[in-house]
């Protein structure tokens, strides 16, 4: 069984014959308990090359003191709408425990977070530490439990081939300090500026490292890929998240970036979406495959969009196994999709057998292709194909592969390339106009079994995405404009959404309803339910017009 919390810690380097700080006297600390000692050992794993190390992941298996088992420890992850961020609570970072088990084997729930930074890699141990600890809770005036102080002497041990490429000597070689910490339980951030002076009076100084990994590794620690860890990316030199005024909810103005820093800057945030997702995915969780699908699909949009700043063909085979994956997610989530629309819609149907028979029958067939598309996803998520996807995602990131185009200013190449999408958005919808009267089947197209005015209607839906999207890319550029634009085009995608699920739903009953020798009752319910979707869809279209009417103006406008 796994747990998982949010650690917020400080660490404080202190010489080894120094005394105990009066912790009772750290403004707010009302009383401060009994000290406990415990004896823990502890094993660090890590690939060869230390690529867990290099994101600021931790993985170790630890025995001894309240919480032996096996932990790891990950950068937070940000929440929409969250009112505490990591820069709050400093220091603070995701930590995921399980039992102890096997010395070598690391559970599989804790290697579901780990997959997508190993990429078929094994880990190995890289580092053995012990510690001597003796730990005081600190609680307040009114008895809450704010934090726990340990005191910490460290053994530790490099063991061979951890970074080899740069431990040199160093593996083998122990090592000894001693360290103070400082962890909240129920305590706030302000308890570590509360204790600041105290500490410090005391003799301690704030530690250069993280973690005890991070200072056992030394030398052989590897260096951040790109900007990752800082939450920047780069393009041209040029720090395209790093660049610009910091506005309300962390967001940074860039109106003197480059195209390609804006590019880049939203690629990031796509790609921690892919990796912040893919353990979601593995373990199942709500939501995270329509999470991860929409990264790409953002990738995808935003490749097309600005596909002439890149050369070398990169940006085609990017955004061609980007499809790849998108399409392999897409199987489940849409199976997904339908299941919970048939249900609310099977359950208005007259009651009787005939009518549950045909529950049944929606429930196994569309339940047995969202299982299959489970299993298909997790058996993609573990293939060299799919790890080399995120290599390359990562690459192009930190290294576009850039043409000259890509040093003009964003606000100008961005404009004109986003507004391309909004007249692609404008032709789409006038061709959907000019099919409104074929009920003809278009073959060979995505949508086979639908209308040409469906499938044109569905082209109205990917290029509303695709604006949407490019707006979001320029919203660091052009602010509220640019969110306008998003916001009008992401109406008329989401209703057109509905749209296209009442398609893909009666194209699915109908095949069920043309099965041999259905009785009469089963045939009635069937056409019910198709009754039902042809209504939702005409409705849908109609409320498409009326956005389409409310938006015009703004999507003509674009960002200029």
């Amino acid at each position: 069984m796994t747990a998982e919390g949010l650690e917020t810690e400080k660490k404080y380097d202190v010489d080894a014959g120094k005394e105990l700080p009066d912790l009772a006297a750290i403004p707010g600390v009302g009383r401060v308990g009994e000290p406990h000692d415990a004896e823990l050992e502890a094993v660090y794993f890590d690939t060869e090359d230390l690529v867990l190390a290099v994101r600021r992941i931790t993985l170790r298996r630890r025995s001894g003191g309240a919480d032996a088992g096996w932990h790891v420890k990950l950068p937070p992850e940000p929440v929409a709408g969250a009112a505490t961020t990591s820069e709050e609570r400093p220091g603070a970072r995701r930590e995921i425990h399980a039992p102890l088990g096997q010395a070598d084997v690391v559970p599989g729930k804790l290697l579901a977070h780990l997959h997508a930074y190993l990429r078929g890699s094994d880990p190995v141990p890289v580092a053995r530490v012990s510690t001597r600890r003796t730990t005081l809770a600190l609680y307040g005036d009114d008895g809450v439990h704010l934090a726990d102080f340990a005191d910490d002497t460290v053994d530790a041990k490099l063991l061979q081939g951890a970074g080899q490429e740069t431990a040199g000597e160093s593996a083998g070689r122990e090592q000894q300090w001693r360290e103070w910490e400082l962890e909240l339980v129920h305590g706030q951030p302000e308890v570590f500026k509360a204790a600041a002076a105290v500490l410090s009076a005391a003799g301690a100084r704030p530690s250069g490292h993280e973690s005890k990994l991070q200072r056992v590794l030394g030398e052989a620690a590897p260096k951040a890929k790109g900007k990752e860890i800082e939450g920047t990316a780069e393009a041209d030199g040029t720090a395209a998240a790093g660049g610009g005024v910091k506005q309300p909810g962390g967001r940074k103005r860039g109106k003197k970036w480059p195209a390609s820093a804006v590019v880049s800057a939203y690629l990031d945030g796509q790609v921690r979406e892919i990796l912040a997702n893919d353990a979601r995915v593995r373990l199942e969780e709500p939501d995270a495959i329509h999470a991860m699908r929409s990264a790409t699909r953002r990738m995808r949009s935003a490749l097309a969009v600005y596909r002439k700043l890149y050369g070398g063909g990169a940006v085609g085979r990017l955004r061609d196994e980007l499809k790849w994956l998108g399409r392999i997610l897409g199987t489940p989530r849409d199976a997904e999709v339908m299941l919970d629309r048939l249900r609310t819609h099977a359950e208005k149907l007259p009651p009787g057998e005939a009518a549950d028979g045909v529950r049944r029958r929606i429930e196994r067939e569309l339940v047995t292709r969202l299982e299959a598309g489970y299993r298909k996803t997790q058996e993609v998520l573990l293939t060299d194909r799919y790890f080399r996807l995120l290599d390359d995602l990562e690459d192009f990131r930190d290294h576009p592969p850039v043409r000259p185009a890509a040093a003009a200013p964003a606000r100008k190449a961005a404009r004109k390339l986003v507004g391309k999408s909004a007249k692609r958005l404008r032709r789409a919808h006038k061709a959907a106009l000019q099919d409104k009267d074929d009920a003809g089947e278009k073959r060979g197209m995505e949508l086979k079994g639908a209308t040409a005015h469906e499938t044109a209607l569905h082209q109205v839906r990917k290029d509303a995405k695709r604006l949407r999207h490019a707006a979001e890319t320029v919203d660091p550029v052009f602010g509220k404009r640019a969110a306008k634009l998003a916001k009008a085009a992401h109406k008329q995608q989401k209703i057109l959404g509905d749209h296209h699920d009442g398609v893909m739903a009666r194209i699915f009953l109908g095949k069920l309803a043309g099965g041999p020798d259905l009785p009469e009752p089963v045939l009635a319910a069937y056409g019910s339910l198709l009754k039902r979707e042809r209504k939702s869809a005409a409705k849908a279209e109609a409320k498409y017009r009326k956005a389409y009417r409310k938006s015009r103006k703004a999507i003509r406008r674009g960002v200029g």
